[in-house]
């Protein structure tokens, strides 16, 4: 049985090309300080408006990653 701990911290992801994307901005963003990341569940997305047209996708993600006491 894994006796490790986990954190969960929400994170968002911003893209000019779709919510995917953000997504994938987002997880590509907090990989470069977290280590050992396991799960990412999208909770949200959005899209920020101008002149009634899209200008960004957001997507908010729930990410659980190894914790080290």
């Amino acid at each position: 049985m894994d006796s490790s701990t986990y954190k969960i911290i929400e994170v968002v992801g911003l893209s000019e090309v779709s919510w995917e994307d953000a997504a994938k901005v987002a997880i590509q963003t907090i990989d470069k300080t977290l280590r050992d990341i396991r799960v990412a569940e999208v909770v949200n997305m959005d899209m920020r408006l101008e002149d009634n047209r899209i200008v960004a996708y957001r997507t908010r993600l729930k990410v659980s990653f190894k914790f080290d006491q």
